[in-house]
């Protein structure tokens, strides 16, 4: 048997338009992946080098700059391992969503992306140009053939690079998360390494970008189909696959730690989890403040938001008012004590009284209704925005999917806010959230889970 391809699959987490930090992170994952794990080859997501999706950033002469100084600065430096880093490609004519094998200081192969995405929440086609050729490079006396992402999803692609003398397909990737996503990302590898009679190495991005988050997930899968190495989701890292021939020349994978697939519950909980501290980080907040109610819904979201970013990165206030019962104050208060945050209790009666009073005259003759329950989510919202600009901690809103679908809200209310963590979770999905974190550890007093939902206007 031969000596191994050590192929690596560099699972990170990068920051969009951050070109020299995303170089930085590619040199010096490169080089312990080749000193600590010996390599021979590590496998970046795609457009590693500009961060996904780096949207009309494209457009941009300068950033064109720095991303051409990146991949001179990569060709420099990468002297050891091989990479394959994704980058934006530029011509006169066109930008690409391209992949660069980069080995001993030089380039040695350009992948041009063919199958560019323009559904859900992809418009490549907005910013590049297909290509249309296989790419196919020697590593180590294997021949490897190149795609990136949304390649694997057509038949074309795969069959070219086989064509060509492909023993083996690498793709790189930056594929979203979703519920059940990692099975159809499965499933449609195993119809490419079934067509083709080819294993495939599959490295994945990993982290939060605004409302996208990416959840890792990196696998091996052998030409039959079966995965024989996955990495865990919502975790950085590196993983090293062996690819040997076999008896009749064949290049297979040999087997390694295949990462369980996670509960429904769970990777919904690591998404939003993972996508709330990406968010605030790499926007450089301090942290958070929210309001904290003693329902549900923001009962949640501020287990998420410790979990995500600890709790001296929390600050919770409770507003009550006339309508606010006891067993709200008593609920909420409970909670900010199990998770140890900051919590403090500002009233809003005096503002809503005050208010009503200067609009007396104009509401004269109309009976109450539901504007004098907007007035009271307005009042909270003053205080939270109040805080957050004076603290620079950002504000999280706490509404849920089934809310915003049909308007169940307050606009300059409640609705207000920089993030919203579960407004993709049904109010069905936020209960069974909250009894999934409960399970890890009692975070929520269950009688915010069990009481009948109720808005105290």
């Amino acid at each position: 048997m031969s000596e191994p391809l050590r192929i690596a699959l560099a699972q990170v987490n990068l920051l969009v338009g951050d070109v020299q930090g995303n170089a930085e992170r590619v040199i010096s994952t490169a080089r312990r992946a080749k000193g600590e794990l010996r390599a021979d080859l590590v496998l970046f997501p795609e457009l590693t080098l500009s961060g996904y999706p780096p949207e009309d950033l494209l457009f941009h002469r300068g950033f064109r700059r720095q991303v051409e100084a990146g991949l001179t600065r990569l060709r420099r430096e990468l002297t050891d391992a091989a990479a394959m880093v994704g980058f934006p490609e530029y011509t006169r004519a066109a930008i690409y969503n391209s992949a660069a094998l980069i080995a001993r200081g030089e380039l040695i192969a350009i992948h041009r992306k063919a199958e560019l995405p323009n559904y859900k929440v992809f418009d490549e086609k907005r910013y590049f140009e297909p290509g249309a050729q296989p790419t196919v490079a020697d590593c180590r006396g294997f021949r490897v053939g190149l795609l990136v992402c949304e390649d694997t999803w057509q038949p074309e692609a795969a069959q070219l690079s086989r064509s060509a003398g492909a023993e083996l397909l690498v793709v790189i990737n930056a594929s979203p998360y979703e519920i059940h996503k990692q099975r159809e990302r499965e499933d449609i590898a195993r119809r490419r390494a079934r067509d083709v009679g080819l294993p495939l190495a599959y490295v994945n991005l990993l982290g939060g970008q605004d409302e996208l988050v990416f959840d890792g997930n990196s696998f091996v899968m052998d030409a039959e189909g079966e995965v024989v190495m996955r990495a865990p989701p919502f975790e950085e890292g590196t993983y090293v696959a062996n690819f040997v021939r076999d008896a009749r020349g064949r290049v297979v994978p040999e087997r390694g730690d295949v990462a369980p697939e996670l509960a429904d519950q769970a990777s919904v909980y690591g998404a939003l989890t993972l996508g709330v501290r990406d968010y605030v980080r790499k926007h450089g907040f301090p942290g958070v403040v929210m309001g904290l109610s003693g329902g549900v819904d923001s009962a949640l979201t501020l287990a998420i938001a410790v979990d995500a970013l600890g709790k001296d990165s929390v600050q919770a206030v409770m507003m009550p008012s006339r309508y606010t019962s006891d067993m709200s104050l008593a609920d909420a208060r409970e909670q900010a004590g199990i998770l140890g945050v900051n919590y403090s209790v500002l009233s809003i009666e005096g503002m809503f009284e005050a208010t009503l009073a200067t609009l007396g005259g104009e509401f004269a003759g109309r009976a109450p209704d539901a504007t004098e329950e907007n007035i009271q989510s307005r009042c909270r919202m003053l205080l939270l925005m109040g805080l957050s600009n004076k603290t620079g901690r950002m504000l999280l809103t706490t509404g849920n999917k089934s809310e915003m679908a049909v308007g169940y809200a307050t606009l300059y209310g409640d609705m207000a806010g920089g993030f919203a963590p579960i407004k993709d979770c049904s109010k069905l999905l936020v209960y069974r959230l909250a009894n999934y974190r409960n399970s890890r550890g009692r975070v929520i007093p269950q009688r915010v889970i069990e009481r009948a939902p109720s808005a105290e206007l």
